[in-house]
């Protein structure tokens, strides 16, 4: 959940030097900063830093970072749909493969690498709005205005993340992760009828790649039922749910991601202690459960925070 950032101070050193965009596009720069946490901390798997909009610029759509992606011309017909290539990832993103590679040369202790990508509707909903919003209103009413070309943008993208998540397991990704940052403000129905068929694709897909699938929507309380016979091996859920009820939601073919509110990490170290005894108890003795954040963590963190978390859940565990 966003290991690498802006909380740590050797990220902010190196990104006072260099622009976002060329930060995740020279593989050197890219590795680093996917490294500096686990060169802090003793974290168990190392997540892949790059940006989810990074592939629809192989793709050739002119986006900027203002910080936010900003696509200078939305995608809303049904011309620009057709018009959008498919994803080759050795050449559209090969940067993104280079820094996996050196990534896993590199890793400390041995640790697994993530990689990922964003879920199909999150990438439609910065096509169709052209740049970030709370409520996405572009995309949403595009769905019900627009249904069919809706669903045909969706399987575009889901054939796209499918290609670029089976370049990064080539490329020496370990496990694989499909990030929906924006499929929790659609209602279920609707989320059943336009999101989760993309999800289905791609993860199809990536199941040729033979390593663990984590599919992730933030404030996707309301979806757990939807996403319980997905063919994923893991389900990250935000802060929102307890872990106890997802599971009894999912049933016992699923491991579970989660699911600590970044806000507690400003806690006093005792109660930060508890906040984590309670994610570890809801989540139960069943096989299965990475303990993380419920979403990405927070700038203003302090990463000595985060090193007393990460050290009382491996006493724990």
């Amino acid at each position: 959940m966003r290991q690498a950032g802006r909380y740590l101070p050797e990220y902010r050193a190196l990104r006072a030097k260099v622009d976002f965009e060329a930060l995740t596009r020279t593989p050197d720069l890219a590795a680093e900063v996917t490294l500096q946490p686990l060169r802090r901390f003793d974290l168990d798997a190392a997540i892949l830093f790059s940006d989810i909009m990074t592939p629809i610029q192989g793709m050739g759509v002119d986006l900027a970072f203002e910080p936010g992606p900003v696509v200078r011309e939305p995608i809303r017909t049904d011309k620009q749909i057709d018009a959008l290539p498919a994803l080759v990832p050795e050449r559209d993103v090969p940067f993104v493969l280079e820094t996996l590679r050196i990534v896993r040369a590199n890793v400390p202790r041995g640790a697994p690498v993530i990689g990922f990508a964003g879920g199909p509707f999150t990438l439609m909903c910065y096509l169709v709005c052209g740049k970030p919003s709370k409520e996405f209103a572009s995309a949403r009413t595009f769905l019900y205005a627009q249904p069919e070309a809706a669903q045909r943008l969706l399987t575009h993208l889901a054939d796209a993340m499918a290609a670029y998540l089976l370049a990064q397991a080539a490329a020496g990704a370990q496990a694989l992760m499909l990030f929906e940052s924006w499929a929790g403000l659609l209602a279920p129905n609707e989320f059943t009828q336009f999101a989760l068929p993309a999800v289905r694709r791609t993860m199809a897909a990536l199941r040729r790649a033979g390593v663990p699938l984590i599919y992730y929507v933030n404030q996707g309380s309301a979806l757990m039922s939807a996403v319980a016979d997905l063919d994923v091996d893991v389900i990250g859920v935000d802060w929102r749910s307890s872990l106890a009820d997802v599971r009894r939601t999912l049933g016992a073919g699923k491991a579970v991601q989660g699911n600590l509110d970044p806000a507690a990490l400003f806690s006093a170290p005792q109660d930060l202690k508890r906040h984590a005894d309670a994610v570890i108890e809801a989540a139960g003795n069943a096989p299965g459960h990475i303990f993380n954040l419920g979403h990405g963590i927070w700038p203003e963190t302090d990463p000595d925070a985060v090193a007393r978390l990460v050290d009382y859940v491996h006493e724990r565990r």
